[in-house]
């Protein structure tokens, strides 16, 4: 049985199918095509005079379009090509033979098609063990469909004159599949829906080492695939399988890095979410006046007795800040005035969340606990139930105050504020509290000359050494020396793996470099580490981290994983893939626009009339040119060549500076 990093994607949420590089479903594993949490076929199998055919190559042509090449015999005079292609809607497959021979050969070809209609969640927990089979049954037009608990698939074969084809030299044969599905409406009245409007970018990338421009390119495509939709607002899908819906953490992180490529997905993403923001106090839910969702399925999320999430569930206590923080770079860059005010309530809404909410036993920090027994035991981005521990291998008892929760509190602070004075509001209030909040965070988080991963339900600082520092840098929280000290840190090779960050230091004791959340690496983090370290002008720490990054997604063949493993350069040629890592993932695909801009130091100000083009000193590169970005609903170039740097293209109505 394949691992999920092992499969290949075809993808264009909310349809995706996973296969092994033969291209047969056969009803193992992760294996599948799926729509909507839904497992929708877990079996086509394709056989030719009874055997499977012997597989050659999987061209990927894009991240929704596959052809699978195989031979039919062991004289290689039989060529199956499967030319497989998702879309919003379905799955299109044509089986083609092509008798490459000088002879007359006859061929039966034969398709097996099967399904369990398994949620995802079932999928996910039981992925080692056969689920029971759907019957097939006939419709009135012949076509095959298989139903359950309101879920109907359908699957039209065209056959062509006949399945067992007589052909002769150099002709060829094909069949045609075609499979959809319908689903009744979610518990929760939310739904998966694919975005009404094919996404254009027209953002490109010109570098030196042209591993950047195939990363670029590769990691585009799969935002394009990745996009889902509720009502016109778009947002990405986390990633497929598992988490191809709404989140609130991972969908604001990717929508935010990709603001200078396509800002409506930004806008839509902080709309839908904020249709979403809490209204009352639920424990069950997590639910809370003002605060944004963790996640939204299509049902409830069954892990076991122990581990149940409600389909609307908001046990997350970073999401909220980066709802703001998003709102105001997406303002900043030049979403409409009318659309950021129609999103100042909410605004309100979030920022008092921090205030009355947040924080429940005041003592001014922003700290969590699971209050009903049964959701997520930690709720920052690294929601894993041994992510927060000492550097022995202890694990931090609740409730716990993760460092970069605060970063993200006094950044979110410090920028709500901003957006309430520019729209004749007053942000004194949330700059007093974000004071406070740093000389809060000065004396109980710094310890050992860094700051702690958390502080744990006794107060006590949690030592060790891990990447949630990284997030700290840019949010304004550090001074320029505590930068420094940060920087210093993430500097040394017991974090810096030479593919990206790891999320825990080889010196900690529970060390393990395919450890979830501790050891491994996985892009987002190390991208918002690297925007950091540039913002605060490390830019040689910020360089060696982004080279990196460069050198992992060549190893992925240009799609970086969710995650993979922080063994390290100095130990493999190539990093060790992470067994059940999404990928294609929307936060991995979204770093390389995060990381690029960055380096260039592309900063506008659309409310203020002003463009800041600050480019690092020295880029791992001598020439790096984006083209096409979007800011101001118009379009900007960039250009950095030995040192030197030009604005080849930008809106008139910004004077910029470099």
């Amino acid at each position: 049985m394949s691992q999920l990093h092992e499969m290949v994607t075809a993808l264009a949420a909310p349809w995706v199918v996973l296969s092994p590089r033969s291209g047969q479903l056969t009803g193992s594993g992760v294996e599948g095509v799926y729509a909507r949490d839904r497992r929708l076929l877990s079996k086509l199998v394709v056989t030719v005079d009874g055997v499977e055919p012997i597989p050659l190559q999987v061209d990927e042509q894009s991240a929704s379009t596959h052809v699978y090449v195989a031979k039919a015999d062991r004289a290689e005079t039989v060529l199956v090509y499967r030319r497989r292609e998702v879309t919003r809607d379905g799955m299109t497959e044509r089986i083609t033979l092509v008798n490459n021979s000088r002879d007359t050969v006859t061929c039966r070809l034969e398709v097996a098609l099967g399904t369990d209609l398994a949620g995802i969640v079932q999928v996910r927990n039981r992925t080692a063990v056969t689920l029971p089979t759907v019957e097939a049954q006939y419709d009135d037009s012949g076509r095959l469909y298989w139903e359950n608990e309101g879920t109907r698939v359908t699957a039209e074969l065209d056959p062509g004159s006949t399945a067992s084809p007589q052909l002769e030299p150099g002709e060829e044969f094909t069949m045609i599949i075609k499979v959809n599905a319908s689903s009744p409406r979610s518990l929760s009245g939310f739904t998966i829906d694919p975005p009404v409007n094919t996404i254009l970018y027209t953002a490109s990338v010109h570098c030196s080492d042209h591993r950047v421009e195939r990363w670029f390119d590769r990691s585009l495509d799969d935002v394009r695939a990745l996009q889902l939709a509720v009502g016109n607002d778009r947002y990405l899908g986390a990633g497929p399988p598992w988490y191809l819906t709404l989140f609130g953490r991972d969908s604001l992180i990717s929508a935010g890095m990709l603001i200078p490529v396509d800002p409506e997905l930004a806008a839509g993403t902080l709309r839908a979410l904020a249709k979403w923001q809490g209204t009352k106090v639920d424990i069950a839910t997590a639910e809370q006046p003002g605060k944004i969702p963790h996640e939204l399925r299509a049902e409830a999320a069954e892990h076991g007795a122990e581990f149940v999430l409600p389909p609307v569930y908001y046990g997350t206590h970073d999401a909220t800040q980066l709802w703001i923080t998003t709102l105001h770079k997406a303002w900043r860059w030049g979403m409409p005035a009318d659309q950021v005010h129609d999103l100042l309530p909410n605004l309100q809404g979030a920022l008092e969340w921090m205030r009355d909410y947040a924080d429940p036993d005041g003592d001014g920090f922003l700290e969590y606990v699971d209050e009903s027994g049964h959701g997520l035991a930690n709720q920052g981005w690294k929601d894993s139930n041994d992510s927060v521990q000492w550097p022995n291998g202890e694990i931090a008892t609740a409730p716990i105050a993760l460092c970069e929760v605060q970063g993200y509190a006094y950044a979110a602070a410090v920028r709500g504020a901003e957006l309430l004075d520019a729209f004749g509001e007053s942000g004194d209030e949330w700059r007093t509290w974000a004071t406070a909040l740093q000389e809060r965070f000065r004396d109980a988080f710094w310890v050992d000359g860094y700051p702690a991963i958390a502080l744990d339900g006794a107060k006590n600082a949690v030592a060790g050494r891990a990447s949630n520092m990284g997030h700290l840098l840019g949010t304004g929280l550090l001074d320029a020396d505590e930068e420094q000290r940060v920087a210093d840190v993430l500097g040394e090779d017991d974090l810096d793996s030479g593919f990206g960050l790891r999320t825990l230091s080889t010196a900690m004791s529970r060390f393990n470099p395919i450890g979830y959340h501790t050891g491994s690496v996985w892009p987002h983090d190390t991208a918002m580490t690297i925007e950091g370290l540039y913002t605060a002008g490390h830019t040689d720490v910020a360089s060696s981290y982004l080279a990196g990054l460069v050198r992992a997604a060549e190893s992925f063949e240009y799609r970086l994983p969710e995650l993979y493993g922080g063994r390290g350069r100095t130990a493999e040629t190539r990093p060790t893939p992470y067994p059940s890592s999404c990928r294609p993932q929307a936060w991995a695909a979204a770093s390389v626009v995060a990381v690029l801009v960055a380096a260039l130091g592309i900063e506008p100000d659309v409310p203020g009339g002003v463009l800041t083009i600050n480019p690092a000193p020295s880029l791992p590169w001598s020439e790096l040119r984006l083209s096409g970005l979007t800011v101001a609903g118009g379009p900007l170039t960039v250009e950095w060549r030995n040192g030197e740097t030009a604005v080849l293209e930008a809106p008139k109505d910004l004077q910029h500076s470099v």
